[in-house]
């Protein structure tokens, strides 16, 4: 797969089939840390909003250094996107993307001033679409038996 916008679709399709993403940052003491999120909107695989609290380690972490990666596997693929995060106060992007499940992870609803918008500015995402589980086993299966390579998908690098 040659095409740009192909790829982005690729990439679109596999977070938008993704429930719960792993977003990786530097901690203020240097460590790597994941932490599951929930997308709540994409307007392009570029532009990525997560919801969470402003008094959190992760946003403190975020404000020193905002190089991040988000991770999204599901049975269309996996993607691993990165870019930079902002934190933003937003209160009509709040309201637009809050809902039940984030009442369930969150206390004090969208007007709550410790509830903020992670804005991931994505610059790459490298993707593997998946064949499916059967064809998946085939070719390993014939990669055994071949003592050959499985086709185990489409790989590439696309650039936001």
């Amino acid at each position: 797969m040659t095409d740009h916008d192909d790829q982005l679709g690729t990439v679109a399709e596999i977070m938008r089939k993704t429930d719960i993403a792993v977003l990786t940052y530097l901690s203020t003491e240097g460590a790597l840390v994941s932490t599951p999120m929930g997308t709540q909107d994409f307007e392009e695989p570029g532009t990525t909003w997560f919801l969470t609290e402003a008094s959190s380690d992760k946003v403190r972490a975020i404000e020193a250094d905002p190089r991040v990666n988000v991770a999204y596997s599901s049975k269309a693929g996996w993607v691993s996107l990165s870019g930079t995060a902002t934190v933003s106060r937003d209160r009509d992007k709040l309201h637009e993307l809050w809902d039940a499940s984030a009442g369930a992870f969150m206390s004090g609803g969208p007007d709550d001033p410790d509830n903020v918008l992670l804005e991931i500015d994505g610059a790459t995402a490298e993707y593997w679409e998946s064949p499916g589980k059967v064809t998946a086993v085939v070719q390993m299966a014939k990669g055994l038996v071949r003592d050959s390579r499985p086709d185990l998908g489409d790989n590439d690098t696309v650039l936001l």
